[in-house]
């Protein structure tokens, strides 16, 4: 086995500990599986499209931590996550931000994956084209999720609370999309030029 190849096997088996972990006696089941969809659906579709389009080991790791976020934000639900309640209380915020955390990230992985799909399966090279649409990509993403959360709410009701996690906050939804397109912004101004060497010694 490959050091890539071994490094994906313990990403996978860290991921799938993790998912089992928090389907442990969740605060909320039904918010559980709506947090964790996103890694119930991806993680096939990884597994599945490992040989015929492998993705760089720079992004394999972002989607792990992504998938952790979104794992431990299933198992608490977002404004209920101990580490964003130790921050309210250090700071003497108003909120817990975990859920901001989330949404930067929501930007910030899905910046290098659609760079990395784009560059390998479009005419697009580097420069402020890519940018500009990799950049777009990610705000219909978030736009598309808010909307999800949105239908959610309007399906089931008040039940929908600890998914939506607003916490009172009438801008919650401008603030994920704000967070959202930070975290793309800074994944493409910091992460670009590693993506690129990655990509250049990758097999094509």
């Amino acid at each position: 086995m490959t050091k890539r190849a071994s490094e994906q096997t313990a990403l996978l088996a860290l991921t799938t500990l993790a998912l089992l972990l928090s389907a442990v006696d969740p605060h909320d089941r039904a918010t559980w599986w709506l947090e964790v969809g996103p890694v119930l659906i991806g993680v096939p579709l990884l597994l599945a499209t490992r040989h015929r389009f492998p993705l760089t080991p720079l992004l394999y790791r972002l989607l792990f931590i992504h998938a952790l976020i979104l794992i431990l934000g299933g198992h608490y639900t977002y404004a209920r996550v101990p580490l964003g309640t130790w921050f309210q209380e250090l700071f003497d915020l108003s909120r817990n931000h975990y859920d901001r955390l989330g949404h930067f990230a929501q930007g910030f992985v899905p910046a290098i994956l659609a760079r990395e799909v784009l560059l390998r399966t479009s005419p697009l090279q580097t420069g402020k084209w890519l940018f500009t649409i990799t950049v777009a990509v990610c705000l219909s993403f978030s736009a598309l999720y808010e909307l999800f959360e949105w239908w959610t709410a309007v399906a089931v009701g008040s039940a929908a609370d600890d998914f939506l996690g607003t916490q009172g906050d009438p801008w919650d939804t401008q603030w994920d999309m704000f967070l959202a397109l930070t975290g793309a912004l800074a994944a493409l101004l910091f992460l670009a030029r590693r993506h690129d060497r990655e990509l250049a010694r990758f097999p094509s």
